[in-house]
């Protein structure tokens, strides 16, 4: 476990938390509805993946407020973790089997999406986004020694790559229309989230470092 923040300093440490998480909860309430969205009027598989990766996110957070609030009491502090973790490991997995399921029928049927202009412009704008929310939350995880922190921050770095993966497929498909990029991109995606979500299914401790 990483170095535990002094007692006078957790209160600041779980404030900044919870500004971190409330800014987290507001891009992926806007970056799942713009995707979900996008991705349905344009038949993108990916991008209807990736907004439901943000709802998650957006789970996410709202896991990290409840157990911020339960960070003076230790006992429920790692209950509320172990609790959150398992929670959203559950929803990744989730995930993954959509995935495969929709990428697999998109693939047969060879069902072309449109482009989606919208889509392009959300998923690079989640590129910038994320990296800096992720380095924000991994360095609070670190002070307050915080497994369910540290995921989280995981979860808004994985949601960069997962940004960048949907991107490709989308500008591959508008620029050269390479109409299975777009599954096919969902399916790179399918090992990144199970392994995340066997991870949180198991509630390991803090590795912070």
């Amino acid at each position: 476990m990483g170095t535990t923040a002094i007692p006078e300093d957790r209160a600041r440490l779980v404030r900044r938390g919870k500004r971190l998480e409330w800014l987290t909860i507001a891009w992926n309430s806007l970056e799942a509805l713009v995707s979900i969205i996008a991705g349905l009027f344009a038949g993108s598989v990916s991008l209807v993946g990736f907004g439901f990766d943000s709802l998650i996110e957006l789970a996410s957070s709202v896991t990290l407020l409840w157990r911020m609030s339960a960070d003076a009491d230790e006992e429920r502090r790692e209950r509320v973790e172990r609790t959150s973790l398992r929670i959203v490991g559950g929803c990744f997995l989730a995930l993954a089997a959509y995935l495969v399921v929709d990428s697999v029928k998109t693939l047969l049927h060879h069902e072309s999406p449109d482009r989606s202009p919208i889509g392009i412009a959300i998923t690079a704008a989640a590129v910038v986004v994320m990296p800096l929310l992720a380095r924000a939350k991994r360095k609070v995880a670190i002070q307050l020694g915080s497994a369910a922190m540290e995921a989280d921050s995981k979860q808004s770095e994985f949601c960069m790559w997962l940004s960048a993966i949907v991107l490709a497929g989308l500008v591959l498909n508008a620029a050269f229309g390479m109409w299975w990029a777009d599954p096919a991109a969902a399916m790179v995606m399918v090992p990144i989230i199970g392994k995340e979500g066997v991870e949180g299914l198991q509630a390991k401790p803090c590795r912070c470092h």
